[in-house]
């Protein structure tokens, strides 16, 4: 896991020396090229400030980073499994296949026997591999400014309506009514923990959430009544921003963030992440702690429902807040990410606990 890794100094050192002691063992995610890599890889070396390092490749996959076609960091999984290798290949060779269940079969593989091995080897089934890829490639078309039956192509979706459908699952309306530019600008990053939607305007960030959170429809939608419709697609500078600061934030160079944040919801709401903002890095509250902290001691319940509305992701660190018992409880990009965040940021109480001043 990426706590366990060496420093991001180390790593990138070794990937500068394609140092093979790390082989198999640490893998480079490149945010200029959207690849992930071997650390022995012979492509150009990117720049440090576009490197984040992980100890698997199933972290790579999930944060939405494709394999390498220099290194091929994926091929000592593939060369253990013949199933894998096959299907690998298969989705490489065949982009414009919408992959399912009897393609699968069609190749003579056991469907369990496949869904077992890509989430152990990758951690998601081959199907979702292969959903994703489609999806981002459809959006990254759209907001490259092609047209939607262009994307529509380019995503490998056989009709019009099994795009607009996907696409009204992930973004709560049709690809058509996504314009480029607009008072609200919509784009794709990624974070090692997997890939974000982010919204801002000129000044302010006004959302950043995981693509696959349930509640990402409905938050577009308020957000694009708030733009009277004038929501797009691109993106603003604290886009650009908040991605630059993950990096930083991921590989352990700093938790805090300074980007101008819009806060859509009702004062006490406001309050509530404001509160949670207060919260340092590696540190945890229970809700009724929270409550506590706003002299609101009997709002415990109000609390928890303000933080779960936080459509304002990592930023705004509801995955900080615990149950009474210090459980993980209630965080609507997954319990996973939630557990991932609070072991990241173990690393900055290390690091306030050496601070001499």
């Amino acid at each position: 896991m990426l706590f366990d890794l060496p420093s991001h100094d180390t790593l990138y050192a070794a990937l500068l020396a394609r140092d093979p002691a790390y082989d198999g063992r640490a893998y480079v995610c490149v945010s200029s090229t959207g690849v992930f890599c071997r650390l022995t890889c012979p492509a150009r070396k990117p720049k440090s400030e576009n490197c984040t390092f992980f100890a698997s490749i199933g972290d790579c996959i999930e944060a939405g980073y494709r394999a390498c076609k220099r290194c091929h960091p994926m091929a000592p999984a593939a060369e253990s499994d013949p199933a894998i290798a096959a299907l690998l290949s298969a989705l490489d060779e065949r982009p414009d296949i919408r992959w399912s269940e009897r393609h699968v079969a069609q190749m003579g593989f056991d469907l369990s026997t496949v869904r077992r091995s890509f989430k152990r080897q990758f951690g998601m089934t081959f199907l979702e591999m292969a959903r994703q890829r489609r999806l981002r490639e459809g959006f990254e078309a759209l907001s490259s400014g092609e047209k939607v039956i262009d994307a529509q192509h380019s995503a490998s979706f056989e009709s019009p309506s099994a795009f607009r459908a996907a696409f009204a699952r992930l973004l709560g309306c049709a690809p058509a009514d996504l314009h480029q530019g607009g008072l609200l600008c919509a784009d794709w990053i990624t974070s090692p923990l997997g890939d974000l939607i982010a919204v801002s305007s000129a000044s302010h960030l006004h959302l950043l959430e995981f693509v696959e959170r349930k509640a990402l429809p409905r938050e577009l939608s308020r957000l694009r009544d708030f733009a009277k419709g004038d929501l797009g697609l691109g993106r603003y500078a604290p886009t650009d921003q908040v991605e630059a600061e993950l990096r930083m934030f991921f590989a352990g160079k700093g938790a805090k963030f300074n980007i101008p944040l819009a806060f859509h919801g009702t004062p006490f709401t406001k309050d509530v992440w404001h509160a949670l903002c207060d919260i340092p890095a590696g540190e945890t509250r229970t809700y009724s702690e929270l409550a506590k902290a706003m002299g609101r001691p009997a709002a415990t319940r109000a609390v928890a429902r303000a933080n779960g509305a936080n459509q304002i992701a990592l930023l705004v660190p509801c995955h900080r807040v615990l149950g009474a018992d210090g459980a993980l409880t209630g965080y609507g990009g997954g319990l996973w990410r939630k557990q991932k965040l609070i072991e990241i940021e173990r690393q900055y109480t290390k690091g306030r606990a050496h601070d001499p001043s």
